[in-house]
């Protein structure tokens, strides 16, 4: 018996049905299909944290909708202690071009405690997703008899070379690697797939809201709303550039008043997001406001009532929360880095941008231009319904699932390099 039999019939599971409406019949029809091919499989994910960040909160809906669709999909998160996730915050930074000190002691207790947590799972299922560098070389102790593949969310446009080169130590032994776009593509002996993330549009961060349920929210955590509303959703990350966002609103508002919003949440397995915190704290007053909370409600109603949406990032593997607003219709300007580009068309369902002055000239043209927020929104919505649902995203997983040896998934018998 599975959770939604024994579940009160007032709680209700995501399923690929909810997605009719939104895709139609028959890419419903084709996802149960290819399904359907899989459903002996035994599948499990394993990251680091299950709140925080763009990953859980793709974990959290594709695990459910997989089971919907009737493969079992389980999914783990990994323990450490506080100088683990030092030290994989250091190798996240890096992978995405920072600095890094690579000493023998860290990593000696970035392997010691993924070993510890080896001990502790039980990894036989017929395919193993590892999300990220920090469960990284969990494969080194296992005896596979199964695919792992190894998903890697970052932007790897240019990465430590030194760091790489530890790291494709682990990455060898994996079956593939999934990177989020081909600019990320690496020389390692796997194979390499790209698969873009996608939003769950009926989670708490996403579903519809009522007008009501809205100020509710924002009424909670003092916002005013006298004045528009320029509101950035990130975690408290150098990479999302806030204080960047802090400079472009002050100029911004010497032309249009507003009140800006930076909204985030510090995760588990990111020790630098409070000390940024706490640093852009000192920026606040009246009209800047700066809130670490862990309220998707919030996230929903700050993106459904903004004028606009800003994620000024200097490096971005994706973006899921230029997402979540583009589906909410409110006009985006965004970074022009990686994966922000693959979502934004410029000018057509928002705009893209470079360095402080042009983020602030184009939140102007969009506080004084209701017709262009309306425009740019409309446009931006039906982009993420065509692209970057949920729907895509499992399909993407199941093609790729697929196109390993259905008897090496099954039995563990073929060599996993006769994936094509």
């Amino acid at each position: 018996m599975n959770a939604s039999q024994t579940a009160p019939t007032d709680l209700h599971l995501p399923s690929i049905h909810d997605y009719e409406p939104l895709v139609g019949a028959q890419v419903v029809e084709r996802l149960l299909k290819k399904a359907a091919k899989l459903c002996d499989l035994h599948v499990v994910h394993v990251n680091s944290t299950y709140y925080g960040g763009g990953v859980a909160q793709l974990l959290s809906s594709l695990t459910l909708l997989m089971n919907d669709v009737g493969i079992r999909t389980g999914w783990r998160v990994i323990q450490g202690r506080p100088e683990f996730f030092s030290i994989t915050k250091k190798m996240h930074n890096a992978l995405q071009s920072g600095p890094i000190n690579l000493t023998n002691l860290k990593r000696e207790i970035y392997e010691e405690v993924v070993f510890e947590n080896a001990a502790r799972m039980h990894l036989d299922h017929d395919l193993v997703i590892v999300h990220d560098p920090q469960p990284l070389p969990l494969i080194r102790h296992f005896r596979k008899k199964a695919p792992w593949i190894w998903r890697c969310h970052v932007d790897l446009s240019d990465p430590s070379a030194e760091l790489w080169s530890y790291l494709a130590s682990f990455i060898e032994h994996y079956d593939a690697l999934v990177l989020s776009l081909p600019e990320y593509a690496q020389r390692v002996g796997p194979p390499q797939r790209f698969i873009m993330p996608a939003i769950d549009p009926f989670s708490t961060t996403n579903k519809e809201l009522s007008e009501a349920d809205i100020q509710e929210r924002l009424a909670h955590y003092d916002i005013p709303t006298d004045l528009p509303l320029v509101v950035q959703i990130s975690r408290f990350d150098k990479w999302k550039d806030p204080q960047g966002v802090i400079d472009a609103f002050r100029i911004a508002r010497k032309e249009v008043d507003a009140t800006l919003v930076l909204a985030g949440n510090v995760a588990t397995d990111d020790p630098e997001g409070q000390e940024i915190f706490s640093s852009l704290c000192k920026c606040a007053d009246e009209r800047i406001r700066i809130l670490s909370v862990q309220d998707s409600a919030l996230v929903n109603a700050l993106q459904r009532s903004a004028a606009v949406v800003l994620q000024k990032s200097i490096r971005e593997g994706f973006g899921l929360t230029v997402t979540e607003a583009m589906w909410k219709g409110t006009p985006v300007v965004g970074g022009n880095v990686g994966g922000i580009r693959h979502q934004i068309e410029d000018g057509t369902n928002g705009f893209l941008v470079e360095g402080v002055e042009e983020t602030a000239a184009r939140t102007v043209q969009l506080l004084k231009d209701s017709d262009l927020r309306r425009k740019l929104g409309q446009n931006a919505k039906e982009t993420v319904r065509k692209r970057f649902l949920m729907t895509r995203l499992m399909e993407d997983w199941l093609d790729l699932i697929g196109s390993f040896e259905a008897h090496f998934l099954l039995k563990g018998r073929a060599s996993p390099q006769s994936m094509t």
